[in-house]
């Protein structure tokens, strides 16, 4: 409609008519299918135009292209360099129609020594390092390097096809010669549509000795050709520790192995010990090492570190120190640099290459088989080449050979002949010459009719018939073939191969570091929270995280009983049993799961029976928090985890932590939200507990949350007032809430409920607040998503709850400094006021281990408490 009015007003004022409607081409076309389309074609141009390398050149096409550009252009190795923005100039206007920020990255890469193990292009100028970019085109120079002619060399002996450029005005290699494997020798990263390639560096002789055991045994298994390859050479060196990651991607193209600095325990000064650093793993830079050593030091991770030095130069090369301070085992501390530091990464084989123009995953053997089979047809179609070219100019010298036995009588045709096509015609009927010998004979030059040049011209065509016969030899034998490839290959790893840079050592045989002389070890007693689990045993223990926020480890797994001497921080908030060298999960206020080796808490000087709670540290030195955030709880990585939020809402998590990743997201919060308490919930009777300021109280079995992901935000858990908020969350087996079962000696503790109120300093005796304990079992079980019973009557003077707690007794109470407060023996009423106390209530946990309260008889008279 809008169409038709446009011309009706477009006519009234005299404009020309549009054209007619049949005249229009419109097409319809579905959205859906529109979209399909061009995406498969953006996806098939990323896959084959920009991300994978071809497996027979290990060249992506943005690569192949910088090197034939600089080929065309002269900038061989003797040659001086030119300005990098002219060569990423001709790049672009000629073969590639995309970037110069594309293709000047692409270059640089290929310049740098620790990105690629074998360069291509000499680059002159800032080239950029591992933590630094390169200075832009205009002000860096670069040319070919040696090995780029390796890799182009023949191009000009019909070895490869050539194919138009982007607008079918220049020619291009569709793959170069590749004189060495340069995809196992320099490796590949990039990312396409829906699928990825990142491929490691390798050792140029040892991956030509592999190829040349191919050439000459065509049956060789991966067992013979890892013979020859071991693992990856990386340009960087440092070491590959555990060699079956490196076994799987031979085999399959896919694995993942663990790269280690190099590093040494000196005497770096007459008084201190350090550890010195002189490589790093791959893709690694000293900057980055530096950063997270000083981030590990503040944020509690890394102990015993004094300073760290880069005294990194052109003559020395890397050389990292890190100085110790005295007493600590260097041992110890260069295990946790491994551990928390970038000095040990993991790298993941992903062997995607391009194959006959498709992406496919490719074994080690599949990688050289590629290769070989490519470099076969390269030298067989020069030696074709070359066969053509001899065979031509041996004819040419025939002819000419022919002419000089009775040279008078050419001159005399020539010179009678009216025009050169009589005198072509008169030469090929009286020497019976072809005319291609006939018209070379005619533009013979008459400084060639010497003697001379016929006794040339006989050891030339000499030289061409031998030549000739090696060619066809040549082609006339695979075996032949294949030993001309191997004798080029072994050339090329003469010239440009050097020693191996990483070393391999197996998983078992991979200690940090040899001791070294004079080091100084632990004091008596004494535990390296960095890396103490080269000294500790990997024994049963407790990770305890205390009312008052610190975190500690047994010694052993002893039950934490709540009886006999109390000390400070003796409530439990969370008490996960572990192993000394095994890991928790640290949730915290924001919703925040991190992983939190077992061996970093401090270790408790005591038995776990009775522990030394005073060798906790706060858990901010232990934990990175950020400004605001608290830790809630401790919880194990293989259990299902329940937690509750400020605003009601309860999530239980599935066992995902197994991912290897060091932080997770375990409930994703809104806005002003915050979790304030977890635990694990793994069987559906288990009863989830919610406590509001205003005293209101909810409970209900697990089977009402269904267990979640881990991003996932939660279900709503209960129904909160506009000015009220979730001040506790608990977990509460079933039995301990009925006391059923068969052995009753098995029973759990009872569940209780225990309440603090912030009372009214004004008022006589409430001057603390007061306190109530309730068996969970008396409060009825609700609906999820409802609003509760109430729980504490509030008395004259008192507003809201400070403080609650569910879950099985026995209950301690503390202050913000861990002193034990008093808790009432007997129980209150279900909805009763509690019981007034002269000292206030800042922390309440469980008194025991998990193993004891669930061994523990039932006492008659309520809560077992005590006072210190």
């Amino acid at each position: 409609m809008a169409a038709r009015s446009t011309r009706s007003r477009s006519a009234e004022a005299g404009a020309p008519a549009p054209l007619p409607v049949e005249q229009e081409n419109i097409v319809d076309v579905d959205v859906s299918q529109e979209m399909e389309a061009s995406f498969l074609e953006y996806a098939y141009s990323v896959i084959y135009s920009r991300a994978l390398p071809d497996a027979r050149d290990g060249l992506k096409p943005v690569q192949r292209r910088i090197l034939y550009m600089m080929s065309q252009m002269g900038l061989r190795p003797d040659r001086g360099h030119v300005k990098s923005a002219r060569v990423v100039g001709e790049v672009m206007g000629k073969l590639h129609p995309h970037g110069d920020a594309a293709i000047y990255d692409a270059m640089v890469r290929l310049a740098q020594p620790f990105s690629l193990r074998l360069p291509v292009v000499d680059g002159h100028g800032n080239f950029g390092s591992l933590d630094d970019g390169p200075a832009a085109p205009r002000y860096t120079e670069a040319r070919m390097a040696p090995a780029a002619l390796a890799l182009t060399a023949d191009l000009d002996e019909d070895t490869v096809d050539f194919v138009p450029n982007y607008d079918n005005q220049f020619q291009q290699p569709a793959v170069l010669p590749a004189a060495y494997p340069n995809l196992l020798v320099n490796g590949a990263a990039g990312i396409a549509v829906g699928m990825a390639t990142n491929m490691a560096p390798h050792n140029l002789r040892e991956v030509v000795a592999a190829a040349r055991h191919l050439l000459a045994e065509p049956e060789a298994d991966l067992e013979s050709l890892m013979a020859f390859v071991p693992g990856p050479d990386l340009p960087s060196g440092g070491r590959i520790v555990g060699l079956e990651g490196v076994r799987d991607a031979y085999a399959t193209g896919r694995g993942t192995f663990r790269m280690r600095a190099t590093a040494s325990i000196e005497q770096v000064s007459p008084r201190r010990t350090g550890i010195v650093v002189t490589e790093l793993p791959y893709g690694v830079g000293p900057e980055k090492v530096i950063e997270r050593i000083k981030d590990g030091v503040r944020s509690g991770r890394l102990a015993g570190i004094a300073d760290v030095l880069d005294l990194t130069d052109r003559r020395q090369g890397l050389r990292l120190v890190v100085e110790l301070k005295s007493g600590f085992n260097a041992q110890a501390v260069l295990a946790a640099l491994y551990k928390h530091t970038p000095m040990e990464e993991s790298f993941g084989i992903n062997n995607v290459a391009l194959v006959e123009g498709r992406p496919r995953t490719l074994g080690l053997r599949e990688l050289l088989q590629v290769y070989v089979d490519h470099r076969l047809d390269v030298v067989r179609r020069r030696t074709v080449h070359r066969l053509g070219r001899r065979r031509d100019r041996l004819h040419l010298v025939e002819g000419l050979l022919l002419a000089l036995v009775d040279i008078d009588e050419v001159i005399e045709i020539i010179r009678s002949s009216d025009d050169t096509p009589t005198a072509r015609t008169r030469l090929m009927q009286v020497f019976d010459l072809s005319a291609v010998q006939a018209e070379h004979i005619l533009e013979l030059r008459l400084r060639q009719l010497t003697r001379f040049s016929r006794i040339e011209l006989e050891a030339e065509r000499d030289e061409l018939q031998a030549a000739i016969a090696e060619l066809e030899a040549i082609l006339a034998s695979d075996a032949r073939l294949r030993e001309v490839v191997s004798a080029e290959l072994q050339e090329v790893a003469d010239r440009f191969g050097d020693g191996r840079r990483t070393e391999l050592v197996s998983a078992e045989a991979a200690p940090p570091v040899a001791a070294a002389p004079g080091a100084a070890a632990l004091p008596a007693g004494a535990d390296a929270t960095a890396g103490g689990e080269l000294m500790i045993p990997d024994t049963a223990c407790w990770a305890v995280l205390t009312a008052s926020g610190r975190l500690l480890r047994t010694v052993d797994r002893t039950p934490l009983a709540p009886q006999g001497r109390r000390r400070k921080h003796d409530a439990f908030t969370s008490v996960v049993p572990t192993t000394a060298r095994g890991e928790v999960g640290a949730l915290t206020s924001a919703g925040r799961l991190l992983r939190l080796p077992a061996v970093e808490l401090p270790a408790a000087s005591e038995p776990s029976a009775a522990p030394a709670l005073t060798d906790a540290r706060p858990a901010k030195e232990l934990v990175a928090l950020a400004k605001g955030e608290s830790l809630v709880a401790l919880v194990p990585l293989d259990a299902v985890l329940a937690l509750g939020t400020a605003q009601g809402v309860v999530k239980r998590v599935r066992p995902e932590w197994a991912l290897n990743r060091d932080e997770l997201v375990a409930i994703a919060l809104k806005d002003g939200d915050a979790v304030v308490g977890a635990a694990p919930a793994p069987q559906d009777d288990d009863h989830l507990v919610f406590v509001t300021r205003t005293g209101q109280l909810l409970h209900y079995p697990a089977a009402q949350v269904r267990p979640q992901g881990p991003a996932g935000g939660g279900v709503a858990g209960m129904r909160i007032a506009a000015e009220d908020a979730v001040i506790a969350f608990g977990v509460a087996p079933a039995a301990s809430l009925t006391g059923e079962g068969e052995d009753p000696a098995a029973h759990p503790r009872p569940a209780v409920v225990v309440t603090v109120t912030d009372g009214d300093e004004d008022l006589l005796g409430a001057g603390g607040g007061s306190v109530k304990v309730t068996p969970l079992g008396e409060y009825p079980v609700k609906g999820r998503g409802t609003g509760g019973v109430r729980a504490h009557r509030l008395l004259k003077g008192e507003t809201t709850l400070t403080l609650a707690w569910a879950g099985a007794s026995p209950v301690l109470a503390a202050s913000r400094a861990g002193v034990a407060r008093t808790l009432p023996v007997e129980y209150g009423r279900r909805d009763g006021s509690g019981v007034p106390v002269d000292q206030r209530i800042e922390a309440l946990g469980a008194g025991s281990s998990p193993e004891l309260v669930a061994a523990a008889p039932v006492p008659d008279d309520g809560v077992e408490v005590s006072a210190g």
